[in-house]
């Protein structure tokens, strides 16, 4: 397991907060020199999963942390919530589907805009999604 070089946390529990998390994600992302376009990519995830987080889960965390692997660096953003927790997984994570009044890109979108991708949820207790992309 790798040990981020820093780390830090912001709550998402308003849609104000989706702004600071795309603040900081571009911070972060331009201090590690990824290329404008991944920094789009970066931000494009975070704001989704950001949303997802408030709207789906009722609000809760993202943990940005910053890793150096051989010569690469990374970015990991991880959204947590307590909320009710994805019933499907499969089924969410298939473009077009969502259950409120979306594109129902958010999940299978944010996929495909890094390396690593992972969802861990359990009905009634809540979402953890992580996303990482490296230089």
């Amino acid at each position: 397991m790798m040990t981020p070089l820093r780390s830090e946390t912001l709550p998402v529990r308003e849609e104000s907060d989706i702004l600071l998390v795309r603040k900081l994600v571009r911070e972060r992302a331009t201090e590690l020199r990824f290329s404008v376009l991944d920094q789009t990519k970066l931000m494009t995830a975070a704001s989704e999963l950001g949303r997802n987080t408030l709207i789906h889960g009722g609000g809760g965390t993202m943990l940005l942390e910053i890793f150096v692997k051989n010569d690469r660096r990374g970015l990991r953003l991880t959204f947590e919530d307590k909320g009710p927790g994805i019933a499907d997984l499969d089924q969410a994570m298939t473009d077009g589907f969502t259950t409120k009044r979306g594109l129902g890109l958010g999940l299978g979108g944010s996929k495909r805009l890094v390396d690593e991708f992972e969802v861990i949820s359990r009905v009634g207790e809540g979402t953890r999604v992580t996303a990482t992309l490296w230089t």
